[in-house]
């Protein structure tokens, strides 16, 4: 419409796996007139929804492409495998890829790890997603190395699962078009940082505190005065009071005798 603004608004994707709850809660209290869109995309796509402008902000695995993008690490998941409850793998406490020699492995096409293949025999064919290989998984075709995030995400009481020690780590970051950093990305990225509500921003400092003058460089008019006022009352601290006390000391002086007459 013409002469009016529109309404600010901030869109936020995430990728499977993210809750990002605290982050817009803590949005919420601190912007309750700029709305908070989610936008859950799969791991794939969530780069070409950046590109195109459709979200400001996004919760990405790494890596991205940082010649256009902008990204801040949050944290890394314990990688995961998904197995049936009643496999033999969930004997151990934890598993080694030398343990999945000579196991299917269920390689989707989402996958989000960066291997060209997982370790194992591959499955006879590739799931479309990884929902659809945990289903595999339940199916008993075979196991599943995910993030602990998606195990979590796509539970089912058939299944469990162990970590994987020795595997791929895939990292969570907030990630938004360098080009693009708005006000509203600075808020948010205040928020997930942990900055104060004064300091979100961080586009202006706050004013440096003035540093505690020294004891006994300079006192202020109140103390000064008392002081003086103390002062006066013994007699000392000023000019007039240190001439008075010199007379009354003069004063003071026991007289001269006088010379006893001759007897004639």
């Amino acid at each position: 419409m013409t002469g009016s603004e529109e309404t600010p608004s901030f869109r936020l994707a995430y990728v499977p796996g993210v809750t990002p709850a605290k982050w817009v809660r803590i949005w919420s209290e601190r912007l309750p007139d700029v709305p908070l869109t989610l936008h859950q995309v799969p791991a794939a796509e969530v780069a070409g929804l950046l590109r195109a402008g459709d979200a400001d902000a996004g919760f990405v695995r790494l890596p991205v492409d940082r010649t256009f993008f902008s990204a801040i690490p949050l944290y890394t998941e314990t990688t995961v495998v998904v197995a049936p409850k009643d496999h033999v793998i969930t004997a151990a406490e934890e598993v080694t890829v030398a343990d999945l020699a000579d196991e299917v492995l269920c390689h989707p096409l989402d996958d989000v790890f960066d291997w060209e293949a997982p370790p194992g025999e591959p499955a006879f064919e590739r799931p479309a997603t990884t929902e659809d290989a945990v289903e595999l998984v339940a199916a008993g075709v075979g196991l599943l190395v995910v993030p602990q995030s998606l195990a979590r995400l796509y539970h089912r009481r058939d299944l469990t699962y162990r970590p994987l020690t020795d595997g791929p780590r895939s990292t969570v970051a907030l990630s938004w078009p360098e080009e693009a950093t708005t006000d509203l990305v600075e808020d948010f990225i205040g928020i997930v940082r942990g900055r104060t509500v004064n300091s979100t921003r961080g586009r202006q400092p706050a004013p440096e505190k003035q540093q505690p003058e020294r004891a006994g460089r300079s006192q202020k008019p109140g103390q000064a005065k008392a002081a003086q006022a103390k002062a006066a009352q013994s007699g000392r601290g000023t000019p007039q009071s240190r001439g008075a006390g010199a007379k009354r000391a003069q004063s003071a002086k026991p007289a001269k005798r006088a010379k006893p007459r001759r007897r004639s």
